[in-house]
């Protein structure tokens, strides 16, 4: 199963739902927790071009934030990206 790394803020409800999901599929992943307005920030949000959280990678893939994570669950794609 390849990795999975949620990039989160600390007060970030989307992000809470998005590990909820991960949970519910038995998903292991790795959580960041990013600081608003600090250089990793602006790093993710340069690799990424998202500005908002969750941020959800499978390898070095983006899936995006939440809804676009269960939009692959719902389609199956998340287990199709998560296969080795």
């Amino acid at each position: 199963m390849r990795s999975v790394t949620v990039y989160s803020t600390e007060t970030c409800t989307m992000c809470d739902s998005v590990e909820n999901l991960l949970h519910a599929r038995e998903i292991p992943y790795e959580k960041i927790i990013v600081h608003e307005d600090s250089d990793e920030q602006r790093e993710l949000a340069e690799r990424s071009g998202m500005q908002t959280f969750p941020q959800v990678f499978i390898g070095s893939l983006l899936v995006g934030g939440f809804q676009e994570t269960m939009a692959a669950d719902q389609s199956g794609m998340l287990g199709d990206l998560l296969a080795d």
